[in-house]
């Protein structure tokens, strides 16, 4: 019978141990007030479109890439459904007296999203581009297009169909649940079952964990890699409209940093930069982690300037001990 070790469990469940151990500080910090359902129910809010973006990301990371784009891709996203979900009466609408049914504003916002990944993804895959440089460069062009495309303006006065896919919960008052959290429910599944119970998912995997030799096992790196930067691209998509959604609007700020967010998260969440390893499970609780502590430095009322260095100091930590872990394997 094998003999129970607390230090190769605890190893073996970090992220989830962090992230219990966070919930226990923060109750007892707050005497339990941050833990109340209404206090939950705005932190899945406020998390849940980070999880997308997170989930794409994570997915990127694993074969050894990185995405800095991420956030001005949402960003332009978030303008592209937006100006189609416009009340068409409002005078500075992109489209004055023009009404778009619902499904218009949430493809338009994805298949944005889907098209600046498939960029990442040729640059990356077929043109060879350091994941770095592509998406550095692709993060400029989204920028440039967010505001040609605005004008620089803010795209407001949104439908109040559109603001509800966003906006509304489920359930009775007391006890209701929010859209943006079933959508990462599902989400999450998708994901989960495309990494762990696809070819595909496999593939990934190996691409991070040796290109050369999944490449001589036979497996299509140029093509898998094309595809996972599409996949992000499109959850980036679907991030930046709920972003609009939830917000009733966007500009050139919407989603600023929401690179770094993701980045922490998912490293956080276990996805090594290594490549090759990462759950989809620990990209969730590291997109919750880093929300809890975020949210219960403002509910302490710690000033937000720290909150920007307690994210590099956690990323660096937990790129610190992944490099350690990998190391140790080698």
């Amino acid at each position: 019978m094998k003999k129970f070790n607390m230090k190769e469990l605890l190893t073996k469940y970090t992220t989830f141990a962090t992230f219990v151990a966070l919930v226990f500080l923060l109750a007892i910090l707050t005497r339990g007030q941050a833990l109340s359902w209404a206090s939950l129910k705005t932190l899945i809010i406020a998390e849940s479109v980070r999880a997308f973006a997170s989930l794409g990301v994570g997915m990127i990371i694993i074969t050894k890439g990185i995405d800095l784009s991420i956030g001005y891709v949402v960003c332009c996203c978030a303008s592209v459904a937006a100006s189609f979900a416009q009340i068409p009466t409002y005078e500075s609408a992109l489209y004055f007296g023009h009404s778009f049914p619902l499904f218009v504003p949430i493809i338009a916002g994805i298949l944005a999203g889907g098209l600046f990944g498939a960029f990442n993804g040729i640059l990356v895959a077929y043109g060879k581009l350091p994941p770095f440089i592509a998406t550095l460069g692709t993060m400029s062009i989204a920028r440039g297009i967010q505001l040609i495309y605005t004008k620089a303006a803010v795209v407001g006065s949104l439908e109040n169909k559109f603001k509800a896919i966003a906006q509304n919960s489920i359930g009775p008052s007391f006890l209701s649940f929010p859209f943006l959290g079933i959508y990462v429910v599902i989400i999450t599944i998708v994901i989960w079952v495309l990494l762990k119970h696809t070819k595909q998912g496999t593939n990934f995997y190996a691409i991070g964990g040796n290109a050369q030799a999944a490449r001589v096992s036979g497996i299509n790196v140029e093509r898998d890699l094309f595809c996972v930067y599409l996949y992000a691209g499109l959850l980036y998509g679907a991030a930046g409209v709920l972003l609009a959604g939830r917000l009733g609007l966007a500009n050139a700020l919407t989603a600023n940093g929401m690179e770094l967010d993701a980045i922490a998260a998912v490293t956080v969440g276990g996805v090594s930069q290594n490549g090759g390893v990462g759950t989809v499970s620990g990209m969730i609780i590291g997109v919750f982690t880093m929300g809890l502590i975020n949210y219960g430095m403002s509910f302490l009322s710690i000033d937000s300037y720290y909150q920007l260095w307690v994210k590099g100091t956690i990323i660096i930590t937990a790129v610190y001990f992944d490099m350690k872990k990998y190391a140790k394997r080698v």
